[in-house]
């Protein structure tokens, strides 16, 4: 049987719960369809640094009032090398701050806020494929755990369903896109301790990057630089702490029951084409980036917030100049977040056979940084989040 909506989103992950979420204040009607349960989607564990735009936007339109209880807000980062740390003051340097909040209780929220609102979140039901992408009634084919087939015919269709998503092949095809992938990785852990620092600690050793983030009081992330075909289970947990404590040399790091360990591979992307049609990409589904930046979340709510705009003027106004404009606007934003992790990567990892020319550059760079008010300054200015389009539209101020 064919049903009807204003607008079908493939994907419950932030961007795609959160332009539900705002589109329903403009009195836009969407399905949500996702292939895992509410349960998988709210206990895989995410990394979660907000900007203070994303945070605003959660906050001020009643996404979340958890990321401001519970989220820890951050003013500063430390960036250690040579021995020694240097703060970088977000406050001082431009006003702004950060918020460590994990990306799966954001989650939490948007699916409490919207199943509240009573709208149709269908988990467990994945989406085959995307038809008829280049007309005015795009289709989604969906098959739920059961086998039963459902077809949805939307005005507009956006996907929101990540990096192997059935969408993008749908807008992209085999155009493919704009890619670099790194020659290094972070092994990650998740363990029971205290947390080692107030802020986070950004390390570049002799020995390679360790990045010291937390979680809660009680669980903390932390990740150091490893070959990209590094096994999870090579390491004993006393071997662990050796590495990472060895990364972060004049900090003593708080040692805890290691109950999580992966690997996670860096690296960059971003699609030719965004929009065929009336079907859109937005989040992971056209871009994604290595998470030194802290960029992947905070980049597809900047989407969503332009898309809602845009999709107001659509589909309320019958005015599509914002939505065709949409590519091209939302590509200011993504390859400035390209450049930024890009450059906080390459400045704080060890190269695979990096000669000491290339070493004692790199030393260089980041003296130039944290010596310089005008380096602090951008490190700060990029890191909390530039200012987002569309921003006072969905706020109202």
């Amino acid at each position: 049987m064919l049903e009807r909506t204003r607008v079908a989103i493939i994907g419950a992950g932030p961007a795609g719960l959160l332009l539900s979420h705002l589109l329903h204040r403009h009195g836009i009607e969407s399905v949500v369809l996702d292939s895992r349960t509410r349960e998988q989607i709210e206990t895989t564990i995410r990394a979660g640094i907000l900007e203070q735009g994303t945070v605003e936007v959660l906050a001020g339109t009643g996404a979340s009032d958890r990321v401001l209880t519970v989220g820890q807000k951050h003013e500063g980062i430390e960036l250690r090398f040579g021995g020694e740390g240097h703060r970088v003051d977000f406050a001082d340097m431009v006003g702004r701050a950060v918020w460590l909040y994990p990306q799966h209780e954001v989650l939490k929220d948007l699916i409490a806020t919207r199943l509240a609102a009573g709208q149709d979140l269908r988990f467990g039901v994945t989406a085959e494929r995307v038809e008829d992408a280049g007309t005015t009634r795009p289709r989604v084919l969906a098959r739920d755990a059961d086998g039963n087939v459902s077809e949805i015919e939307a005005d507009v269709v956006v996907g929101a369903d990540g990096s192997r998503g059935v969408t993008r092949e749908a807008v992209a095809g085999t155009r493919g896109g704009y890619f670099r992938e790194y020659p290094f990785a972070w092994f990650g852990i998740l363990c029971e301790a205290p947390p080692s620092a107030d802020e986070l600690i950004y390390s570049n050793s002799p020995d390679g990057f360790a990045l010291i983030s937390q979680r809660s009081p009680t669980v903390q992330r932390m990740y150091f630089q490893c070959a990209p075909d590094t096994d999870p289970g090579a390491y004993s947990e006393d071997r662990l702490w050796e590495i990472l404590q060895a990364r972060v040399p004049g900090t003593t790091l708080r040692e805890g029951r290691v109950f999580q360990r992966d690997v996670l591979r860096f690296r960059s992307f971003v699609t030719h084409e965004m929009r065929r049609g009336r079907v859109v990409l937005v989040g992971d589904a056209a871009h994604t980036v290595p998470p030194t930046g802290a960029k992947g979340m905070n980049l597809a709510v900047a989407d969503v917030v332009l898309l809602t705009e845009a999709l107001r003027a659509l589909l309320l106004d019958k005015d599509g100049r914002l939505f065709d404009a949409f590519p091209e606007t939302a590509q200011d934003r993504i390859w400035k977040a390209q450049h930024f992790s890009w450059w906080m990567t390459s400045m704080l990892h060890l190269q695979p056979g990096a000669a000491a020319f290339d070493r004692r550059r790199q030393l260089g760079e980041l003296r130039t940084v944290v010596e310089s008010g005008a380096g602090r300054a951008y490190l700060a200015e990029a890191y909390t989040g530039w200012p987002l389009p569309g921003r006072e539209a969905i706020l109202g101020y």
